[in-house]
């Protein structure tokens, strides 16, 4: 309760005149809880995410030479596309499962510079009408979709709160380049149940990340919600299943093998496993999808000479090659004028050329 010093009267802290000055609206929101019973995960689907994690950690500690790969699009926003993806991976999973371990890319939230479209769980619809309740229900749908194929998910989480709701179905989660120094997701990342990849920041610097995964691996205290969607105060053990992500900064690429080199360099010196995963797109690929080969290739090549410690890479691909730019104002015709298979954020490789160097990879690992 507080008390203005003239009138001395009685203030909430809910009152407009002290709080909630820029709030349009609060709204309930369903609990994770719920959302589990309305989307519940099969023993099949969970066999499917914990068998993948466990293969994960064996190529995080070197107990299995598999290759691991991330692929799939920049950013989900198609139910249908989403799925005609993942039926078509899955057999290209079974196919070279022998050498690579293939997790599909299935990112809901994406982080913005300035501002633009958030990712389905903020706007499904991509009308601007930022439903995230139903954004948050087609999210779970479609990943349970995807994981009862078999094909095991990675994501990227942005908001600390979304785990709640989704965790249960990843197997590989990333941070990305511009929350890897946040605190917050940081002690998120402690608590989460799968191995975590860091990203270095935006401008290359790759100490950030290492920070990052000696925070992660320490127990923290914070405020979050529960199964209910209560505020509650999360107490995590730390989670040891962290390593870093090479994806360029500041126009500059870092997967030759000088970067490499010096990466290894600071994992070693800061007593981190010296595991590493590429990205293929972002700055490496100079914000050209069609150089993502020329990183795919590289790091092979240099995998073949003995780098062991180069365990992974991440391929933004998608049904059709590009992206489609999204209109200044959406609106509720946004989304069926979209062209089918077509990334809205990051242009992508096609899956033509994600099976060649998925098979390039099989052929010479």
């Amino acid at each position: 309760m507080v008390r203005t010093s003239e009138t001395n009267e009685a203030l909430t802290p809910s009152s407009p005149k002290i709080s909630g000055v820029n709030i349009r609206s609060i709204e309930p929101l369903l609990s994770p809880r719920e959302l589990w019973n309305e989307f519940p995960i099969t023993e099949a689907m969970a066999e499917t995410v914990l068998s993948a994690r466990k293969r994960i950690q064996e190529i995080l500690t070197k107990k299995s030479n598999r290759f691991l790969v991330m692929c799939g699009p920049c950013s989900i926003h198609d139910e249908k596309a989403a799925l005609e993806y993942a039926h078509r991976l899955v057999a290209l999973r079974d196919k070279f499962k022998d050498k690579l371990e293939i997790v599909m890319r299935v990112y809901f939230e994406k982080p913005r510079t300035t501002v633009g479209w958030k990712g389905l769980i903020t706007d499904p619809q991509i009308d601007g009408k930022d439903d995230i309740q139903t954004g948050l229900k087609l999210a779970r749908n479609i990943l349970e979709q995807i994981v009862a194929l078999g094909l095991p998910a990675a994501t990227e989480f942005l908001d600390p709160i979304v785990p709640q709701y989704i965790a249960d179905l990843i197997s590989w989660a990333a941070i990305g380049a511009r929350t890897t120094e946040s605190q917050t997701h940081r002690q998120m990342a402690s608590g989460l149940s799968m191995p975590v990849g860091y990203k270095n920041s935006t401008d290359g610097n790759i100490q950030i990340a290492l920070d990052a995964m000696q925070s992660a691996r320490s127990s923290h205290s914070f405020v979050g919600i529960d199964e209910h969607g209560a505020t509650a105060i999360v107490r995590t053990q730390g989670n040891p299943w962290g390593h870093i992500i090479l994806r360029g900064g500041n126009n500059m690429t870092n997967y030759q093998s000088e970067h490499i080199r010096a990466a290894e360099e600071k994992l070693q010196k800061a007593k981190l496993e010296g595991a590493i995963v590429v990205d293929c797109s972002h700055a490496n690929s100079e914000k050209k999808f069609e150089k993502q080969e020329d990183v795919w290739r590289s790091i092979l090549s240099q995998r073949q000479a003995g780098n062991t410690n180069l365990i992974g890479m991440m391929l933004e691909s998608n049904i059709h090659e590009g992206n489609q730019k999204l209109p200044a104002m959406l609106s509720a015709s946004t989304k069926s004028s979209l062209e089918y298979g077509v990334s809205i954020t990051d242009a992508c490789i096609n899956f033509q050329t994600t099976e060649t160097l998925l098979a390039h990879a099989f052929d010479v690992l």
